[in-house]
């Protein structure tokens, strides 16, 4: 019996020694998750993980797959809001156009020197034909008429052609040799049928709108 104490007591001196390498394990396994743990946040924090909402990163990716798939939010909703990229989008008319493109096809109106428009420009087909006062010559024309208002004035130059014709002609009639002489004539006849036909489409239309009389054709023989 004394000599079986001895053998007990090994058995438990030698537990102790086989744990040591099981705790060795365990704490390189749980340092080296710890590692992986600190780097992996350490990676989501740096990339913003933390900062967006899960909604905010939802509705992110809802307006990109709305704008088209390029990255590209839309321009603007219609009423003139700002787009995705800071600048203001278009406003559209009631007609959902743009309101730039709207406005670029409204006729000017011819009244007010505010809303003057464009150049237009009408030419009579036929020349003009007259005699030059006391004198055996003739004087003939062709005109062209230019205005800075729409094509409403051009419309109205067609319907009274014929009674502007005939006053042209009446002016010309009344020139003379000595007239035809002058340096300025040309100048001073153009200016004369300028005021006779506003004058005629004034009275006729209640708007004149002619802003100039050139010579296409100018024959004194």
């Amino acid at each position: 019996m004394a000599d079986e104490a001895p053998a007990a007591e090994e058995v438990v001196e030698g537990e102790p020694k086989k744990k040591g390498p099981l705790v060795k394990i365990i704490l390189i396994v749980v340092a080296v998750l710890l590692l992986i743990g600190l780097s992996v946040g350490g990676t989501l924090l740096a990339t913003g993980f933390f900062n967006k909402k899960p909604k905010e990163a939802v509705d992110a990716q809802l307006d990109k797959l709305e704008g088209g798939g390029d990255g590209h939010a839309p321009a603007g909703d219609g009423h003139g809001a700002p787009a995705a990229d800071g600048h203001a989008a278009p406003a559209a008319d009631s007609h959902g156009k743009p309101a730039a493109e709207a406005e670029a096809k409204e006729l000017a109106s011819p009244e007010g020197e505010a809303e003057r428009w464009k150049f237009n420009y009408y030419a009579f087909e036929k020349p003009l034909l007259s005699n030059v006062a006391s004198s055996r010559k003739v004087m003939q024309v062709t005109l062209t008429i230019m205005t800075h208002y729409d094509e409403r004035v051009i419309k109205n130059l067609k319907t009274h052609e014929l009674a502007l014709r005939a006053g042209i002609l009446d002016v010309m009639r009344q020139k003379t040799e000595a007239d035809l002489l002058r340096p300025d004539f040309r100048k001073a006849l153009a200016e004369d049928l300028r005021l006779v036909i506003n004058s005629l489409l004034e009275k006729y239309e209640g708007f004149g709108g002619i802003e100039e009389v050139m010579f296409t054709e100018f024959v004194v023989q």
